[in-house]
């Protein structure tokens, strides 16, 4: 029987596209969403601070939460402490987010390719080697975002969101290069795509928003099909799935969008 849960973890809400693509693919599990709000945003930190962080925090976190695995639901935090917690945890399974490169190289028909990241991911050596290993032979542009993960925040929790910011942020994406245009813009931050209506909105012409969250639940359900196969006939445990902010101080928006994702607030 699925008794452990999964946990997601998140430096604020974007995770939440991601655990939403989890239910639907396994809704026998019980889920433990993480927030680190009292970190957020990952973006601004230095990479040492930030692994430092991230490797206590879970050291509590396992303990407390017991989880069958774990999904690092943010591309910061992925590319920059994956390495670490699987050296300090081996025994656990960890599920990373990377941006969607090679699928994104995959799919381009004008070679035009933009990977809108935090500034923390698209200045990672790491962001660079995936672009050099699956889109060589592409033109990727790498736009950092200083706002749009708090825009994004701020429209899940009170509806609004200033959409000319929004233009503003993704603008540098589009680009015009010898008669092509830019037609896959990689979102390589997982808050983004509860923006994705308002940048399609905003966007100078159309593009394929590449949004990773259903690639890293099904890559979540393969790992745990590796660690344990289905067992038939399996039944969700009852009692509410979690949601737990470092903070400690989710205010009444807060409260309210976790009992939308049907969690309730640890």
């Amino acid at each position: 029987m699925a008794d452990r849960p999964i946990l997601m973890f998140d430096s604020g809400i974007g995770g939440l596209t991601v655990l939403r693509e989890a239910r639907v693919l396994m809704p026998d599990r019980r889920f433990v969403y993480v927030a680190d709000d009292a970190g957020f945003p990952y973006g601004a930190w230095e990479e040492p601070a930030l692994r430092q962080r991230v490797l206590e925090l879970f050291a509590g976190l396992l303990d407390r939460f017991d989880p069958e695995i774990s999904v690092i639901a943010c591309n910061t935090a992925s590319t920059v402490v994956m390495d670490a917690l699987r050296e300090r945890f081996v025994d656990h399974p960890f599920v990373g987010t990377v941006p969607a490169i090679k699928p994104a190289a995959e799919r381009t028909r004008s070679g035009l390719v933009s990977v809108l990241g935090t500034p923390g991911t698209v200045k990672r050596q790491y962001t660079r080697d995936l672009i050099r290993q699956w889109a060589s032979k592409c033109h990727v542009r790498l736009v950092g975002s200083d706002s749009l993960a708090a825009l994004a925040e701020t429209y899940m929790r009170e509806g609004f969101v200033d959409e000319e910011a929004v233009r503003a942020e993704i603008a540098p994406c589009f680009i015009e290069k010898d008669g092509a245009r830019t037609d896959i813009v990689v979102l390589a931050c997982t808050h983004y795509p509860f923006l994705v209506n308002r940048m399609r909105k905003t966007a100078p012409w159309p593009v394929d928003w590449l949004d990773p969250a259903e690639a890293i639940a099904r890559r979540a359900l393969s790992l745990l099909a590796e660690i344990r196969p289905a067992v038939e006939g399996n039944r969700r445990l009852d009692g509410p799935d979690l949601a737990v902010f470092t903070s400690g101080k989710a205010d009444f928006a807060t409260r309210r969008l976790m009992q939308g994702f049907g969690l309730s607030v640890s």
